[in-house]
């Protein structure tokens, strides 16, 4: 399990006696072991419409049916949305969970509360996944353990600015040099004139030596201009967001729209150590045009450029190490208003997984005929969260210090969604 110096500073404090094994067997004890794992959340930001995706109901009438037909999928018994061909053929590698419930149909509450796994408080800010993740398993030291691709959804909460997200600042597009976070990837600037900017700053800092007394802010400052070099001075780094090093035919695998390539980034973040990526579609808040606008981009998108990662990851051997969560923050109405679109519905909702222990080819819950609401008591965001982090390899009961003045466990009031995993 990889140890970070700052973490073993921070249980050192607790007490003299705590010795390193002592807190090997502590961090056991709590489950966070790390198995290698990273993870991607595929973040459909606005809500996508659950029965126009995968929880199709081709029996209810036609206001709640909508315009688009099921079709078949690789696993018998199961379809999804005629739109979603690619994703059809290759049903085996992901599981489809339907019945997902809660009730804040607002963007900015949904999204906190699908992003954390815990419901929204004045109180306690949580973390977002990749934050806990960069905690628990860092990358090494040459890379970032957690990238937000374009912006971060959420906060590193309770945890701190030193856990949030290198955040690429822009999306990549094709035949353009990319960007992070204001650095240019295409050599306009060089590494020893980069050196030479950063022996300047570090002379500047000497003041600031003792790095673990800084406040917070600063501390999370110092760590993105740390991983801003790393980034430009460290081949195996730079290489990672070079997209220009793939061959035609797998940006065109990926396709070659802005999701398309991020998810070529994606997947070449992953492939090369990097623990944790966020990458967003967004535009799925279709209150009018629901259908064109899905049909039109949205879908054939999230179609081409998912399954492409979900192959190349399977082709390189990386799916088993990889946790995948697809997810919006709330589904749509189940009855078409008149500007042929729907609205915030977060009485249902549904979510795809894969990679890592997932056990693809499977539909977990059920909604009911209209896709109004779950058949029994279906699922909430906490169990997604909780089913996502065991996958990851992090125990959901973990249990952190916040300042709040008690300790705060993960993700409080999720299980683990049954059969899920293997």
């Amino acid at each position: 399990m990889a140890v970070s110096r700052r973490r073993f500073l921070q249980v050192g404090s607790l007490g003299a006696s705590l010795t390193l094994g002592d807190y090997l067997r502590l961090a056991s004890a709590q489950g966070s072991v790390d198995n290698g794992r990273s993870a991607v959340l595929v973040f459909l930001g606005g809500g996508p419409a659950h029965q126009d995706t995968f929880d199709m109901k081709p029996n209810a009438p036609a206001e709640y049916r909508g315009q688009f037909r099921p079709i078949r999928t690789s696993v018998s018994g199961v379809e999804i949305c005629e739109h979603l061909p690619k994703l059809a053929s290759c049903a085996d590698q992901y599981a489809v969970i339907r019945g997902i419930s809660h009730s804040l149909a607002d963007h900015g509450l949904g999204t906190r509360y699908l992003m954390t796994g815990n419901l929204p408080t004045p109180v306690v800010d949580y973390p977002m996944y990749g934050s806990v993740v960069s905690k628990e398993f860092p990358a090494a030291e040459d890379l970032p353990s957690f990238v937000s691709i374009e912006r971060p959804v959420e906060g590193p909460g309770y945890l701190g600015a030193e856990y949030g997200p290198l955040s690429t600042g822009e999306k990549p597009r094709y035949g353009q040099p990319f960007r992070v976070r204001g650095i240019t990837l295409d050599g306009s600037m060089t590494i020893e004139r980069y050196r030479s900017r950063r022996r300047l700053v570090e002379d500047l800092d000497t003041a600031f030596a003792a790095y673990e007394t800084l406040d917070e802010t600063v501390r999370s400052l110092d760590r993105f201009s740390e991983q801003a070099y790393q980034i430009i001075s460290s081949p195996k780094a730079r290489n990672a967001f070079d997209l220009t090093r793939e061959e035609d035919r797998e940006v065109d695998r990926f396709g070659r729209h802005e999701f398309g390539q991020s998810m070529l980034l994606t997947t070449r973040l992953i492939e090369s150590g990097v623990r944790f990526v966020t990458v967003l579609l967004e535009g799925w808040d279709t209150h009018q045009d629901n259908f064109g606008q899905l049909g039109r981009q949205l879908l054939p998108d999230l179609d081409q450029s998912l399954t492409a990662m979900l192959e190349r990851l399977g082709q390189r051997g990386r799916l088993d190490s990889t946790a995948i969560l697809v997810t919006g923050e709330f589904g749509r109405t189940p009855k078409v208003n008149k500007n042929a679109g729907r609205d915030h519905w977060a009485r249902a909702m549904c979510s795809l997984m894969a990679g890592g222990s997932v056990r693809g080819g499977q539909v977990i819950g059920e909604t009911d005929g209209k896709a109004e609401g779950p058949v029994g008591s279906g699922f909430t965001p906490d169990d997604l969260a909780a089913t996502f982090f065991q996958n990851i390899g992090i125990d959901p009961a973990t249990e952190y210090n916040a300042n709040v003045g008690r300790p705060i466990t993960l993700v409080r009031d999720g299980s683990p969604i049954h059969d899920l995993l293997s």
